[in-house]
């Protein structure tokens, strides 16, 4: 697995060079200021690589709904960090264990509130793409 990738091309390299896998991620934003999205770049890069690799998903996500979008674009997983290791710091591994759990639930609530049994079901026409308010 490659890790960092924000960029179809260098997913494209990736396949190239017999990578199985990448997970496409900017480091959850904190190592470069303005960095670009992940979450923004995921389309562009599932549909670069296709079914040649596996593509994981990890940068900012903090709760249910940060993994039913990332899902939604093509994500085959989503990796968590941060959250867990908040968990592990302020409760040791039942913690760690109930910030996964409230993932999880958290998963199951937005699928069910957007009317999906299962998160197979995602896919980029569940999601709908806010216009930033541009005032009055």
């Amino acid at each position: 697995m490659l890790k960092g990738i924000v960029c179809a091309d260098d997913a494209r390299l990736a396949a190239e060079h017999g990578m199985d896998g990448i997970v496409v991620s900017n480091h959850g934003g904190r190592q470069v200021d303005g960095a670009v999205g992940a979450l923004d770049q995921l389309p562009a890069i599932v549909a670069a690589v296709g079914d040649r690799l596996t593509v994981l998903f990890d940068s900012g996500v903090r709760c249910g709904a940060d993994v039913v979008k990332a899902l939604a674009l093509g994500a085959q997983a989503v990796l968590i960090g941060r959250p867990v290791l908040y968990g592990l710091a302020l409760g040791g591994q039942k913690g760690a264990e109930h910030v996964l759990r409230c993932l999880l639930a958290e998963l199951d609530l937005t699928l069910a509130l957007a009317g999906y049994t299962s998160h197979r079901q995602l896919t980029p026409g569940s999601l709908v793409r806010a216009e930033p308010w541009q005032g009055s």
